[in-house]
């Protein structure tokens, strides 16, 4: 399946889920699940084809600084739900305005307790999937999920780790297959190809020492064992994507049945 980005001004990562196939033949309706980067200063172009979408719940999962930093553009009939899946600064998680020098210490840090960016990404992914309080976090996402009546847009900073997280633990109790959930949470990079390289080219050029450049270079990326290594972690403890939402997050199979009837066609 081809994937595409929808055509908004200032918004690079944000993509329909709708025409994803699922396991029983089904596929996920268009213009109901939407995940994407931040909402940050869009123009009217882009505000009025949101709105044209009838977006009945916007789910920012930023910390407060961020959302401070980079404050949502107000989108007409979207209730906004504040739903932070880290509780803190998360170098190549979070974006704050004062993030670079934090980044910089946090790569060395990273390097002295993980070795590099790979195991600190996996560390992370870890924490949000298996903290009790993300887990709370995560049982409001599939609740405010269940409860939408029209489009629903979850979104962080980039809409890669902490969106793409969501999205594949929805695409999987939807039954979409593995290969395109990686391939959903890979597109981040593509989607984001030119914004990646200037920042890149920015940290190519700054007075960095170069085993800690190539750390920050990682923790730009969507590699994918960064989510196949989240969904082998789920496996090894809980059986499958679908037990551990059900298990962890306390789905009920008649849950599961509600959001396949309501969400595929």
């Amino acid at each position: 399946m081809h994937l595409e980005k929808m055509r908004l001004k200032k918004l690079n990562n944000t993509r329909d889920l709708g025409g994803f196939p699922t396991a029983d033949g089904r596929k996920i309706k268009r213009g109901k699940l939407i995940r994407s980067g931040r909402l940050y200063k869009l123009p009217e172009s882009t505000v009025a084809a949101l709105e044209k979408m009838h977006i009945t719940t916007i789910i920012d999962m930023r910390i407060e600084r961020e959302r401070l930093d980079y404050p949502c553009t107000q989108i007409n009939g979207a209730r906004q739900v504040l739903l932070p899946l880290v509780c803190t600064a998360t170098t190549g998680i979070t974006h704050t305005k004062s993030m670079a020098k934090t980044m910089l210490d946090e790569s060395k840090r990273i390097k002295t307790e993980f070795g590099n960016a790979d195991n600190y990404m996996a560390s992370i992914y870890s924490h949000i999937l298996f903290d009790d309080e993300s887990q709370e976090k995560l049982k409001e996402f599939f609740g405010l999920v269940k409860a939408d009546e029209h489009c629903i847009l979850w979104h962080c900073n980039a809409g890669k780790d902490r969106t793409g997280i969501c999205a594949m633990l929805l695409e999987s109790v939807l039954g979409v297959s593995e290969e395109l959930i990686v391939k959903d949470y890979c597109a981040s990079k593509t989607f984001q190809r030119k914004k990646r390289r200037l920042q890149k080219w920015g940290l190519f050029i700054a007075p960095v020492p170069r085993k800690f450049k190539q750390i920050l270079y990682a923790l730009m990326d969507a590699k994918p064992q960064y989510i196949t290594g989240a969904i082998r972690e789920i496996e090894a403890r809980y059986g499958s994507v679908t037990g551990y939402c059900k298990s962890a997050l306390g789905l009920t199979d008649e849950d599961i049945k509600f959001l396949k009837d309501k969400y595929l066609e």
